[in-house]
């Protein structure tokens, strides 16, 4: 019984296979095989089931059904055949061409055997000339760069060509199977900056997404040779050689988003030990005395960009766990280190601020109270350890530690200010001779006074200190710095006018001492970045502010500084921007809440009169002429951890501020603030990356995408627009982001497909729905563009739901704009599918009433759109066309057809005429003579 079935269950595949329903044909041989034990059935249903694969493309299934029938019959010759079509298409020439080989041995005549041998003999040889071709340039390249006496020229294109190839992955594996990794080594050991350089540069490029390639490249260079490499003080050497360990740990951890499957995935079972080994060597470099400036920031970064998770949902965080064990103190040591003393370990001016930047991230990333309060006992043992009465250093690097960590975790830095001896220890530093000691003293002090409260207590305690130091001290950078703590005091009602520290015209005068070091170029950097920092405070003034705007050369000397090599200053420009655009979150005032507040005598915040609509305009228009915009793209593309998630959001707000006004846009894409603006709305933290998303929508709705997002840089813009399709944004945001996307979508189908993949359909959908008319508006515009795309139609097309009937009625509503955008779409969509025309009349009872009054509509644009639905209606089917004719349409067609056509009206009467012509065709009507 099973063997009759099993035959019958064969002949059913078989008429499968012939009606080309190959995966029904599969399912019967499948069936068959599960019955049969007759070696001859076996064979032919392996056979046969090995063709079905080739049909569907399944062609490791193929294979091994072939090889299966070759196991019972090593003759037959169509299994023979057929596994060597799959192991061709497999790429597997070699094993194909013997296949073949045998079948034309035993047909010789056989002309199609003949055919395929010829083939692939000529692939074969092809495949071997690349492959020898590959290996010999490989050979030859690595010939010319070890070789001294080659030319330099020669040397050059060598390097270049070999970092090329480095990032192909044939081209990779060549080098790793071909000895390379052998020769890249002797590269490194030539000492020669370029050519180690491009062996750098080549390793990183094998690395790149292969976890076994970089597991052995790990293994053969040495995690501690890479580590000094990076230590060397060439600033291009040790960017490289921090690129190539980002690919490493990329690949070893699974962020390259690549699937290794087979032998790749064995080869490597566990690389937990390997990013252990590279974290502990990061920590050893920040306390080494051998390790430059420029190293130890490279290892800061990876450490930032590599330690803490991600995402705070995930729940290991055993890497920041083994960092705070093994490795805070030495971020602390980095942290308290101050350049003026001469046992003070090679920083660049950017090390500290990157140090206390990962003392947030690791502190942020705890889970829990106990593991924070490790975290604070570390730091506690670390500070008091250092207190010692016979040896100031270690006083003053216990100081500079607090003011450290203050910019970082600053509830922690609140914590350790309140230790016994801390501020006692600043105020006595304060009064100490040696000018590092006031200058460690001053700044600890300045960042001290973040918030109110805590600057009310140094008001009372250390502002006489302060404005004392200010008056005695001859040294530039400590009077700066003391005038950045008193800024900071004079500051600390925030932008309530009412709840000023100091007396009226203070800050001004501190303001403009800070814009007259600010354009004083013969002072260094790091110290007239302090003057940025006083303005980041001041400027919360109004008076301030507007005075600053008008100071061109002192805004211009910002910029500059903006773009310099000194990212510490990234945060303070931010801030200052934030306040000059007032782009920070304001508090609404409730007038009831008012009333009450000052019948019971309590302090209400007031509005600066500077501080108005006016004023702020004033201000922006002032710094997009002053060049703002080229300052901002250059802090957007700084790239170091101290660009935080904090800084690239004020960076957002300022975007916003600046975008308000249409006619500025132009301006700001011009001067590459749209591509700027795409980081900022990808990445950030969540009010961030919707005042971007907001500024982009902005600048998409009214500008040319092709000019302001140039090349693939356009697909990104979608994602943000579409967030902004939510309801918890408000209706701005909601409006801004429908007329971005309708721009967008309106510029290829590319696009539509992106926005359709980025389910932004249901949303657009849903304000089609809005009570809001100019959401409504906006939607059905954005809708009449999308229509165009096929999977956009199937969704009409599908049973079910309401969406023709929708735009049907948005047809009939009394707001011109809305009607001419629903008109379109409704054109198009019966235009691409006459399933569609049927369907249409069948939605809602009033079709037909909504269809004349298209043709009748006073706007021309509105009344074609009705024609050309009148159109598709006429030439879908005759029976249709018939209801169309006996209506009153048919009477309000000849009258628009017998008009005069215009030039104006031309498309409106000629659309009216092609459907009086139609109704012809069919019979329906006669022509007049």
């Amino acid at each position: 019984m099973a063997e009759a079935e099993a035959v019958q269950l064969k002949e059913e595949g078989n008429r499968h296979f012939q009606c080309q329903d190959y995966k029904a044909a599969t399912k019967s041989y499948s069936q068959a095989l599960k019955l049969t034990k007759d070696k001859t059935l076996l064979a032919t249903l392996y056979r046969n089931r090995a063709a079905c694969g080739l049909k569907t493309e399944s062609y490791v299934q193929a294979a091994s059904d072939a090889s299966r029938a070759i196991d019972i019959n090593s003759s037959d010759i169509k299994a023979l055949y057929r596994r060597c079509q799959a192991l061709e298409h497999l790429g597997k020439l070699d094993q194909a061409f013997k296949d073949v080989q045998r079948c034309a041995t035993l047909e010789p005549r056989n002309q199609n055997f003949q055919e395929t041998l010829r083939r692939l003999n000529t692939s074969i040889q092809e495949k071997l000339r690349v492959q020898f071709s590959t290996d010999s340039r490989v050979q030859k390249m690595f010939e010319i760069l070890l070789d001294e006496n080659s030319d330099a020229g020669k040397r050059e294109k060598a390097a270049n060509n070999l970092i090329v190839l480095g990032r192909e992955e044939a081209g990779a594996e060549k080098i790793f199977q071909g000895n390379g990794v052998a020769l890249l080594l002797q590269l490194l050991d030539t000492k020669r900056p370029e050519l180690v350089l491009a062996a750098v540069r080549t390793l990183s490029g094998m690395c790149s997404g292969h976890r076994a390639r970089a597991t052995a490249i790990l293994h053969a260079v040495r995690i501690d040779r890479i580590c000094s490499l990076m230590s060397r003080e060439n600033e291009e050497m040790s960017l490289a050689v921090c690129n190539l360990l980002q690919a490493i740990i990329d690949s070893l951890s699974g962020e390259d988003k690549r699937e290794h499957r087979g032998k790749e995935e064995a080869l490597v079972l566990d690389t937990k030990k390997d990013l252990k080994q590279v974290t502990g060597h990061l920590l050893d470099m920040l306390v080494s005395k051998k390790v430059s400036g420029q190293g130890r920031d490279q290892a800061l970064n990876l450490l930032n960009k590599n330690v803490p998770r991600k995402d705070l949902a995930i729940h290991d965080n055993s890497r920041t766990i083994y960092v705070v064990d093994n490795g805070l103190r030495k971020i602390l040591k980095v942290v308290g280190q101050v350049p003026d003393l001469p046992s003070c370990l090679p920083l660049t001016d950017n090390t500290r601020m990157l140090a206390s930047v990962l003392i947030n991230k690791l502190y942020d990333d705890l889970r829990c109270d106990p593991e924070r309060d490790h975290f604070r006992k570390i730091c506690e043992e670390y500070i008091t350890g250092k207190f010692d009465p016979q040896d100031m250093d270690k006083n003053v690097n216990a100081i500079q530690t607090v003011s450290g960590i203050l910019q970082g975790p600053f509830d922690l830095g609140n914590q350790l200010l309140g230790m016994k001896g801390v501020m006692e220890m600043m105020v006595a530093l304060c009064g100490s001779e040696r000018e590092a000691d006031q200058l460690v003293a001053v700044e600890a002090l300045i960042h001290a006074s973040t918030k109110l409260s805590r600057a009310t207590f140094i008001i009372t305690n250390g502002v006489s200190l302060l404005k004392q130091i200010y008056k005695t001290t001859q040294n530039e950078k400590i009077k700066i710095r003391t005038l950045v703590g008193l800024c900071k005091l004079g500051s600390a009602g925030g932008t309530d006018y009412g709840l000023r520290q100091f007396a009226e015209g203070s800050t001004e005068k501190l303001a403009k001492q800070c814009r007259k070091w600010l354009c004083n170029v013969s002072i260094d950097t790091r110290t007239r970045r302090w003057a940025v920092e006083g303005l980041a405070y001041l400027t919360l003034d109004a008076d301030v502010k507007d005075d600053f705007v008008q100071d061109v050369p002192a805004l211009q000397a910002m910029f500059e500084l903006a773009k310099s090599s000194d990212k510490t200053i990234l945060y303070s420009v931010a801030t200052t921007l934030v306040n000059c655009t007032n782009s920070y979150d304001v508090k609404e005032v409730i007038p009831e809440l008012v009333q009450l507040a000052k019948f019971s005598k309590q302090h209400v915040p007031e509005e600066h009169p500077k501080d108005k609509k006016d004023f702020v305009d004033m201000r922006v228009k002032r710094l997009l002429k002053a060049g703002v915009i080229s300052a901002l793209t250059c802090m957007v593309k700084a790239d170091s951890a101290i660009l935080t998630d904090q800084t690239k959001e004020l960076l957002a707000r300022v975007f916003l501020a600046l975008c308000d006004n249409p006619k500025d846009r132009g301006s700001i894409v011009a001067q590459g603030g749209g591509k700027a603006l795409i980081p900022l709305a990808l990445e950030g933290t969540d009010v961030g990356k919707v005042k971007a998303a907001h500024a982009l929508a902005k600048i998409a709705a009214v500008s040319n995408p092709d000019i302001a997002f140039p090349g693939e840089r356009v697909y990104e813009v979608v994602r943000p627009l579409v967030s902004l399709l939510d309801t918890q944004r408000d209706g701005i945001q909601n409006y801004e982001a429908l007329l971005g996307l309708t721009n967008l979508s309106g510029r290829s189908d590319k696009l539509r497909q992106k926005i359709f993949k980025e389910r932004a359909l249901p949303d657009i959908e849903n304000y089609m729905f809005e009570n809001h008319d100019q959401l409504r508006q906006a939607a059905t515009e954005c809708m009449c563009n999308m229509v165009v795309n096929k999977e956009v139609q199937e969704r009409f097309l599908a049973d079910g739901n309401d969406r023709l009937k929708l735009v049907v009625l948005l047809c009939g509503e009394d707001d011109d704009k809305l009607q001419n955008a629903a008109a379109g779409a409704l054109a198009m969509l019966t235009a691409a599918h006459k399933k569609l025309c049927l369907k249409m009349t069948q939605v809602t009872s009033q079709w037909l009433e909504i269809l004349q009054r298209l043709c009748l509509h006073d706007h021309l644009s509105v009344q074609h759109r009705g024609l050309v639905i009148a159109y598709n209606l006429l030439a879908a089917n005759a029976e249709l066309a018939k209801k169309l004719v006996e209506s009153e349409l048919l009477e309000i067609l000849t009258v628009v057809g017998k008009q005069e056509p215009d030039e104006k009206k031309a498309e409106v009467v000629q659309t009216a005429r092609e459907c009086l012509i139609k109704c012809m065709d069919y019979g329906f009507i006669k022509p007049v003579s």
